[in-house]
């Protein structure tokens, strides 16, 4: 499977001079492709090699570096039209879609570079890369990573890497292909209920609290509103740059609660089951005042975080139908909305049982995935 490590770079203000200016030239003629793509109709990555290799090199750039501009510009336009294609982009003649489609694609003046190994060398024992630039090769320039990210990066860097100039810093985010733990076959599930209040439930009873992230990002609101009060350029980028430490933070616990369920699963050989849910923001409505924390609700990149986990472990990971976990009582079946009197609690009106909902939501995710397991691994009838 495919991941990428990031390391920081740690360049010598000559060398971040000519990482700037090559990163600029680049995007700059990035454009300029972009814009003959554009009036020309030649989007694909042949024809945009026979539109501008010529001129690219007659603007100093090597062999290398101008495929990769053209590759760039190529990938855009395809991207462009698997959204389209895709209705991400609305209805035709919609304004986003008309406003995608009226102009050129274009790029920052510092978007991410694409380098492969014959416009980049890696020195892991010396901890530097050598890396082409319009100035010349430029050698010796140091990068910083963890221990266990430089281990990964010898045994397994393999493609390209991207030059990226982020809030000041310069990184590479190299592209590594790790091998799979062979998949096993799961002994039973653990079923795993998402929600605001508590990011994670697992059918065994633990429960990974969305109090603290919620108190965190009310206390982020209160500043953001004093912030934008002010209402001038300085406001601005640090709202911009409050915003990323928010992600940063979001990140951080859903890595801690993946990592945590995966250990698990692989250490009791189990599998993990987790809701489909795909589109509930559009399906589920809610109140004017609890809109901002269900557009917050980072239940997707948990579900990512996990499922990319688990493929590393050899974990098997089912997605089932969400509908009525928190009001399907696993005893008798019975399914009510009365069965969930609060948010917090289960009582089921026919037989009796209780406990908390978001527990026997989770049982009934891992019940569900126990028979959805079974119809999946069923052997196909002889004619």
């Amino acid at each position: 499977m495919k991941i990428v490590v990031q390391v920081k770079l740690q360049p010598t203000p000559e060398q971040e001079s000519a990482l700037d200016a090559t990163l600029r030239a680049a995007n700059q003629a990035a454009n300029e492709v972009s814009q003959r793509a554009f009036k020309t109709g030649k989007r694909n990555r042949k024809a945009l090699q026979g539109l501008a290799y010529g001129w690219l090199k007659s603007e100093g750039f090597s062999a290398q570096p101008a495929l990769h501009i053209i590759r760039k510009v190529a990938d855009s336009y395809t991207i462009l039209k698997a959204n389209i294609d895709a209705g991400n982009l609305g209805r035709k003649g919609a304004k986003r879609r008309v406003r995608a489609e009226s102009k050129p694609t274009a790029f920052r003046a510092v978007s991410a570079q694409p380098f492969d190994d014959r416009c980049l060398s890696w020195n892991y024992n010396a901890r530097t890369v050598s890396i082409w630039t319009t100035a010349g090769r430029m050698k010796n320039v140091r990068f910083g990573c963890a221990s266990n990210d430089l281990k990964t990066l010898m045994q397994h860097r393999k493609g390209e890497s991207d030059l990226m100039f982020r809030d000041g810093k310069w990184f590479l985010i190299a592209t590594c292909e790790v091998p799979e733990e062979p998949q096993f076959e799961p002994v039973d599930w653990i079923g795993v209920d998402r929600g605001i209040n508590n990011l994670a439930t697992t059918s065994d009873s633990v429960n990974y609290s969305g109090r603290r992230l919620g108190r965190y990002r009310r206390w982020q609101a209160r500043k953001r509103a004093e912030i934008q009060a002010k209402r001038t350029r300085s406001a601005a980028r640090l709202l911009k740059k409050r915003a990323k430490r928010e992600a940063r933070h979001a990140g951080h616990m859903n890595h801690t609660i993946a990592k945590d369920v995966v250990a698990v699963a692989q250490r009791t050989e189990r599998g993990i089951a987790l809701e489909e849910l795909g589109g509930i923001r559009e399906r589920v409505t809610v109140r004017r005042d609890q809109r901002a924390t269900q557009s917050s609700w980072p239940f997707h990149q948990l579900g990512s975080f996990i499922a990319y986990k688990a493929q590393r472990a050899g974990v098997p990971v089912i997605e089932v139908d969400a509908a009525y976990t928190s009001q399907h009582c696993p005893l008798c079946g019975h399914t009510e909305r009365a069965n969930r009197p609060t948010r917090d609690d289960f009582r089921c009106r026919r037989c009796g049982l209780a406990g908390p909902a978001d527990v026997v939501a989770g049982v009934n995710v891992r019940d569900r995935a126990r028979s959805a397991w079974v119809f999946v691994n069923m052997p196909q009838p002889t004619s």
